[in-house]
């Protein structure tokens, strides 16, 4: 998890989103314990866009890898 750190990264469901639509995500993590109502339509996407998803970390996690001071729902990490 510690490439979450890295600088080619974008956290939260609306920049996500647009990477993954965009065709600019290489990875999407979502946490297990994140609302079902968002992070659904991104798993959606995903499959849609053959971007794999990684699904084993609580939001809490997520945003410690990523470097924000809050859980995080979502991050994606950028080609």
């Amino acid at each position: 998890m510690e490439r979450l750190q890295c600088r080619n990264r974008v956290s939260g469901a609306k920049q996500s989103r647009r990477a993954i639509r965009d065709g600019a995500a290489r990875a999407v993590y979502l946490a297990r314990d994140a609302d079902p109502a968002l992070t659904g339509p991104l798993r959606e996407l995903c499959r849609e866009k053959d971007v794999p998803v990684v699904d084993r970390y609580a939001m809490r996690e997520l945003g410690q890898a990523a470097g924000i001071q809050v859980g995080a729902a979502v991050v994606t990490l950028l080609k």
